[in-house]
């Protein structure tokens, strides 16, 4: 593999370069019209215009993409995350133009993507899932039978939702008669498909994934797990590896049940099984993103390895570079998300980036921006993703706080304030946090 297009953008494609150069091999960009002065596009060894900067004009173009891919004799497409990485269709159709796809089976894809029918081939390899309903729903007569049977509060989910999208909490009868209907329009609209199905809601659940990794000579291993509780409306804002406050059994079940669901599905290249943890750690499995997380860089600062090469490689036909017994865990990381938003209203800032000045000590930084940089109205706010690697959790902290102290954005407003605020905050500190810890700060703020 000697050139590989980068179906994406931003940091995710400055990323993949980097592990490319590092491996001799080629690397395509493509870009919409708001991209053109993008770090990326530079970066890449050749770059092409793709289409205009809504998403669908550009960036889910598939027979675009592809044709540049064809036409500049690209032997492989990197599909990065969000965006199309976890669409079988285009899997299917950069396989079927003779592209290798870097990343899992179209197939593999398609059944994890169906949340329904991944519930229902987790629970057939015995793993555990959150109690809740095994088929689509069609009514809300169905709907309310079954939410009294599990029990409310209850989530309400599309079976092809994804990334928080197409969810929505009922705490009663009367939620869920005003919700059922639009979630269904909702879904219908993201994901082209209106069925839906209900979940219990675990409060004061903890939200841990574990990263596993495949080949085609049907060997697996996981490369231990990430705690990914600190989110604001399902969305993560801080990562880190691995979970504190989890116990060393509940951790070794907990890979078990990783690897009896990549061993189910077949499982090859990179991705994450997402498991919700109750207050007594039972761990019930949430999704499997068939894809490379934005969260990776903590597991490579604890293991050394480099998951997109790893990728690549697995692409390409070879075996694994390490089998179980030979991956091994090395301190602790912690990665924030910078976005480019009011710390205190959470909405977007657009704009140019007149500075962008990082702090000292030993952190690593993945960004597709640079001073004079737009940040787009068009695409996800992230700016920056800062990753923080130490001995243990507290020197982590310690250096994070340091780090986020002396950097400095100007030109937009960004969420560096609250990611403080996280980092001070005595729960976080302790490691016995929850997916709420983010809601509770905002009502600290308020009150103050």
């Amino acid at each position: 593999m000697k050139k590989i297009l980068i179906a994406n953008r931003g940091e995710i494609a400055s990323r993949i370069i980097r592990t490319c150069k590092k491996l001799g091999i080629q690397t395509i960009a493509v870009y919409s019209d708001a991209d053109k002065s993008m770090p990326y596009v530079s970066e890449a060894d050749h770059s092409f215009r793709i289409g205009e900067p809504p998403v669908n004009k550009s960036y889910l173009n598939m027979e675009g993409i592809i044709e540049v891919a064809a036409r500049e004799g690209a032997e492989g497409i990197h599909p990065g995350y969000g965006l199309l990485s976890e669409n079988a269709e285009f899997a299917r159709k950069v396989t079927d133009a003779g592209i290798t796809f870097i990343g899992p089976e179209p197939e593999t894809i398609r059944m994890m993507g169906d949340k329904i029918r991944a519930r229902q081939k987790m629970k057939e390899a015995g793993v555990p899932v959150v109690p809740g309903t095994d088929e689509g729903i069609a009514s809300i007569e169905e709907a309310v039978k079954a939410a009294k049977e599990i029990g409310y509060p209850i989530m309400v989910k599309a079976s092809g939702g994804g990334g928080g999208i197409g969810m929505v909490r009922c705490e009663n009868e009367q939620a869920l008669n005003q919700h059922f209907e639009q979630t269904r329009k909702r879904a219908q609209a993201y994901f082209g498909s209106d069925e839906i199905f209900i979940e219990k809601c675990i409060d004061h659940a903890r939200h841990v994934e574990v990263q596993i990794f495949g080949d085609r000579f049907g060997n697996q291993v996981h490369l231990f797990e990430r705690n990914c509780s600190v989110q604001r409306r399902n969305q993560k804002v801080v990562e880190e590896a691995v979970s504190p406050a989890l116990s060393m059994s509940t951790q070794e079940e907990m890979y078990k049940a990783a690897l009896r669901a990549a061993e189910a599905t077949g499982y090859q290249n990179a991705g994450t099984v997402e498991f919700i943890v109750d207050e007594d750690e039972n761990f019930y499995f949430l999704e499997m993103n068939t894809r490379l997380q934005v969260e990776h860089p903590v597991t490579e600062a604890i293991t050394g390895f480099d998951l997109v090469e790893w990728q690549i490689k697995a692409a390409k036909g070879e075996r694994l570079p390490k089998i179980q017994e030979d991956i091994q865990r090395n301190g602790h990381s912690i990665e924030m998300r910078i976005y480019a938003e009011d710390p205190a209203t959470f909405y977007p800032s657009p704009g140019n980036i007149a500075k962008m000045k990082w702090g000292a000590g030993n952190v690593r930084v993945d960004t597709g921006y640079s001073a004079g940089s737009p940040v787009s109205p068009f695409y996800d706010p992230m700016i920056a993703k800062c990753i923080v690697h130490g001995p243990d959790r507290e020197e982590c902290i310690y250096m994070a706080q340091l780090f986020l102290k002396e950097t400095e954005i100007t030109g937009i407003k960004t969420n560096i304030p609250y990611l403080l605020k996280v980092m001070k905050d005595p729960a976080f500190r302790q490691g016995n946090y929850t997916t709420g810890l983010l809601g509770q700060l905002l009502i600290k703020g308020e009150e103050q």
